[in-house]
C-alpha cells in the first residue's frame, strides 16, 4: 500500500501541475461552496445529468445495431430488441431515459420558477438553460421519428410541414428537412445524422451551464446570496450523499418503468411500420411536447399558431426581464405563490388537451389556457412585482437556517 501511494500520488501531482485536472475537480466537486439550506428540490440538475450520460451511452451501442434507410429502419429496431443479447434493455432505458430526462428537467424549470433562480445576476444561467431545452426538444423529436413507425413518420410529416406556414421560404425549409420532395431514405438519415450528434452539443452546453452556475453560485430555498462562510457548506460530502440519496430513489422509479412498463410513454401505433398510405386515425406527439401543441391547434391560423408554439418556448428567454421583483423566492412572495400554482395547473392542462382530439369542448378550453399561459408572462408577473409587497427575506443563509430550526423546536 505504502509503495503504490509513493509511486500514485506523486504521478498525480505531476499530472495536475501539467493539467490541472485533479485540482480542478477538487475546487468544483468537493470544496465548492454550496448554500447549506439546499433541499432535495435541488437534486434534480445533477439527476438531469446523470440520465443525459445514460442517453449517450445506450444511444451509441443502439446507433451501432441502427439501419437508417426506410427499407430496414423498423425491422433494424425489431432485430434489436429480439436478436441482440440485451437489445430490448437498451432500447427501453434509452426510450424511457428520454421521458425521465424531460421530467426531471420540467422539475428543474418549475424549482427556479418558484424560487427565483431566474433572477440576477443568474439570468445567463437561466437562458443557457433554456437553450438546453431547445435542444433537447430538437433531439427528442429527431430520435421519435428513427423507429419508422406509424406514429413516428406521420408526427414527423405534421411538424416538419409546419414550417411552410413561414412566407416566402416555407416550402424551402420544408424541402431541406425532407432532403427532397418527401419524407424519405435522406430524411431519415439527416434525422439519424441529428440525433446522434445533438446530445454532444446538449453536453458542451451543460458545461457552459454548470461555468455559469459556478460564477455565482447557486440559489437557495430562501432567495438570499451567500455572505459570509456560515452560510455555506462543502459541496461533498454533504450534497453529494443527498444527490445519492436522491440517484437511488430515482433508479428505482426509472427501473420500474424499464422492465414492468416499457411503452407507457409510448404509442401502440408506433409498432406498426410506417405507411405513407394509411394516415392514424389521431396523430399525437411525445407527451413532452403536447402543451406546445395544444397552443398550435387553439389558434386557426397556420402561421399565427406555429408562431404561438414556438413563441411558448421563447418567451422563457425574457422571463428575467419581465419579473423584475427584488425578492427571488415565492416563499416570501405570497401572490406570486398563488399564480405560480395557477400556472403550473395550466401547463398540465394545456398538456391533457394536447393529448385530446380536436373537438368541443377541448378546442374552447385550449384557447382559454393558451390565452393565460401568455399573459401569464406578458400581464401577471410584471403587474405583480408593481403591486405586491412582498415579506422581508432574512439578512443571511444562517439567520434564516436558524430562525427555522427555532421554530421547529
Amino acid at each position: 500500500m505504502k509503495l503504490s501511494k509513493s509511486i500514485i500520488l506523486p504521478f498525480l501531482d505531476w499530472v495536475d501541475y501539467r493539467l490541472p485536472v485533479f485540482s480542478y475537480a477538487r475546487h468544483n466537486l468537493i470544496d465548492y461552496p454550496t448554500p447549506k439550506n439546499l433541499n432535495y428540490w435541488w437534486n434534480f440538475g445533477s439527476l438531469a445529468g446523470i440520465v443525459l450520460m445514460i442517453m449517450i451511452i445506450t444511444g451509441f451501442f443502439l446507433a451501432i445495431n441502427y439501419t437508417p434507410h426506410t427499407d430496414y429502419a423498423f425491422s433494424s429496431v425489431e432485430h434489436l430488441m429480439r436478436d441482440v443479447n440485451y437489445g430490448w434493455l437498451l432500447r427501453f432505458m434509452h426510450a424511457n431515459g428520454g421521458s425521465m430526462f424531460f421530467i426531471l428537467v420540467y422539475i428543474h424549470m418549475f424549482r427556479g420558477l418558484y424560487f427565483g433562480s431566474f433572477k440576477a445576476p443568474r439570468e445567463l444561467l437561466w437562458i443557457i438553460g433554456v437553450v438546453i431545452y431547445l435542444a433537447m426538444m430538437g433531439t427528442a423529436f429527431m430520435g421519435y421519428v428513427l423507429p419508422w413507425g406509424q406514429m413516428s413518420y406521420w408526427g414527423a410529416t405534421v411538424i416538419t410541414s409546419l414550417f411552410s406556414a413561414v412566407p416566402l421560404i416555407g416550402d424551402t425549409i420544408v424541402t431541406w428537412l425532407w432532403g427532397g420532395f418527401v419524407i424519405d431514405n435522406n430524411t431519415l438519415t439527416r434525422f439519424f445524422v441529428g440525433h446522434y450528434l445533438m446530445p454532444m452539443v446538449i453536453f458542451m452546453l451543460v458545461i457552459v451551464h454548470m461555468w455559469a452556475l459556478h460564477q455565482h453560485k447557486s440559489n437557495n430555498p430562501l432567495g438570499v446570496d451567500m455572505r459570509t462562510p456560515a452560510d455555506s457548506i462543502p459541496f461533498h460530502p454533504y450534497y453529494t450523499i443527498k444527490d445519492m440519496v436522491g440517484m437511488g430513489v430515482f433508479f428505482i422509479v426509472y427501473f420500474g418503468f424499464v422492465f414492468f412498463a416499457p411503452d407507457f410513454f409510448g404509442e401502440p401505433d408506433n409498432y406498426i411500420e410506417a405507411n405513407p398510405l394509411v394516415t392514424p386515425p389521431h396523430i399525437v406527439p411525445e407527451w413532452y411536447f403536447l402543451p406546445f401543441y395544444a397552443i398550435l391547434r387553439s389558434i386557426d391560423n397556420k402561421l399565427i399558431g406555429v408562431i404561438a408554439m414556438f413563441a411558448g418556448v421563447c418567451i422563457l428567454f425574457a422571463l428575467p426581464w419581465m419579473d423584475r421583483c427584488r425578492v427571488r423566492s415565492a416563499k416570501f412572495r405570497p401572490i406570486y405563490r398563488q399564480f405560480f400554482w395557477l400556472f403550473f395547473a395550466d401547463c398540465i392542462l394545456l398538456g391533457y388537451i394536447g393529448a385530446q382530439t380536436a373537438v368541443e369542448p377541448f378546442v374552447t378550453i385550449g384557447r382559454i389556457a393558451t390565452a393565460y399561459y401568455f399573459a401569464h408572462f406578458l400581464i401577471i408577473c410584471p403587474l405583480i412585482c408593481k403591486f405586491e409587497r412582498p415579506l422581508v427575506p432574512p439578512e443571511s443563509i444562517s439567520a434564516g437556517v436558524l430562525k427555522a430550526q427555532k421554530g421547529a423546536e
